[in-house]
């Protein structure tokens, strides 16, 4: 069945222009065309079934944007959701009013300022936002303060915590929000702490807390420079540690550790310690059990064969529970939670409780590092 004649004409014109993006509302049978002169609205009139109304329409429009009436090739969805669309291709996908293809297009790699806002323009939505923050281009652009700013104001709608963690983290990039929204999202944090997990993967050596510097500083800072001075990557990672920045760092992960409300922010909270010890993980990774990571541990240190370790504890014998808390911290990984989650589901209280023996040597070991939690 052939589109009415009125919707067939308008159609035909909307598509010979220079359209740089176009979407489709289908609960009001609207389509929306963007170009550089603005944007276009045309109200269809269906001469049969909605549904089969649509599916003629994106037929002609496939047909005039890519030469074929099939529209977005379903074969093609999860190679371009990979990201591996070809970037002379996106403007184009961007024309075709589909959702799927908008999504494939900011998950493309040669995803563009320009690009993010046509995408933005056809399909606003948080998935959308947080996959184009993910893309350096967008970060320093026009869009990606619009996108941090959308961001921020759906957080209070967002339901899944690893949703928030993730806008959180990134919009934390670069100068994307002011102080003042910086230090409301961590205000915020004392309240629900998945906000906090956001700040420990992108501000770790800058979280607004205030902590004084661990008091053993003192006692080990011209040692430590010595050390540090010469390539030592364990005594950075100390000094790193027992400094102000480093003391907040701390006692913000002992924060989410008492309260973690759902699996998510345990697994995001052990990533970010991960992260935080990149530079140093002598110990093997993937261990499941802590108490066997802390024997590796002290095997680790008694063996002695580890030049940075032993210079360390040559110069400061008494760091040696320090030294061993730090190599601990280092080989955390979610991996540590999977005897727990492969076998409960349990959020709450009752997830806490379950991973007691998991948290409980984690806190003791933090506590090496800290005068206070």
């Amino acid at each position: 069945m052939p589109l009415s004649s009125e919707d067939s004409l308008r159609l035909n014109v909307l598509l010979t222009q220079n359209l740089q993006a176009l979407r489709i509302d289908e609960s009001k049978m609207i389509v929306y065309g963007l170009s550089e002169k603005g944007e276009a609205k045309i109200q269809l009139n269906p001469n049969c079934r909605d549904d089969r109304y649509l599916k003629i329409i994106k037929e002609l429009i496939s047909s005039k944007v890519l030469g074929s009436p099939g529209g977005y090739p379903v074969f093609l969805r999860r190679w371009t959701r990979m990201g591996q669309a070809k970037d002379e291709s996106l403007g184009r996908l961007l024309q075709l009013g589909e959702p799927e293809a908008v999504v494939a297009v900011v998950h493309a790699s040669g995803l563009t300022d320009e690009l993010a806002r046509r995408a933005w323009w056809a399909m606003p939505s948080a998935a959308n936002a947080r996959c184009m923050l993910q893309k350096k281009a967008v970060v320093e652009g026009q869009m990606g303060t619009e996108l941090a700013d959308f961001l921020i104001e759906f957080l209070p709608f967002e339901e899944e915590a690893r949703d928030i963690i993730e806008s959180v983290r990134l919009v934390l990039q670069d100068d994307l929000i002011s102080t003042e929204r910086r230090q409301n999202l961590w205000d915020r944090g004392q309240r629900k702490n998945a906000f906090l997990v956001g700040f420990l993967f992108v501000e770790a050596d800058k979280l607004p807390l205030e902590k004084q510097a661990h008091p053993a500083l003192n006692d080990y800072q011209e040692k430590l420079s010595s050390l540090i001075n010469k390539g030592n990557p364990i005594a950075q990672q100390l000094q790193r540690l027992l400094e102000a920045p480093g003391q907040a760092f701390l006692s913000t992960v002992n924060t989410v550790i008492k309260k973690p409300g759902n699996q998510d922010i345990v697994i995001a909270l052990l990533n970010a310690i991960n992260d935080y010890f990149s530079e140093i993980q002598f110990m093997p990774g993937k261990e499941e059990n802590i108490q066997a990571i802390i024997d590796s541990t002290t095997h680790f240190i008694d063996d002695n064969n580890n030049e940075p370790l032993t210079e360390i504890l040559n110069t400061m014998p008494d760091s040696r529970n320090m030294l061993q808390a730090l190599l601990v911290l280092s080989a955390i990984s979610e991996q540590v939670v999977n005897p727990v989650f492969s076998r409960s589901d349990a959020i709450g209280t009752l997830m806490r409780k379950k991973l007691e023996p998991v948290f409980g040597p984690l806190n003791e070991q933090i506590k090496q590092l800290t005068v206070t939690v």
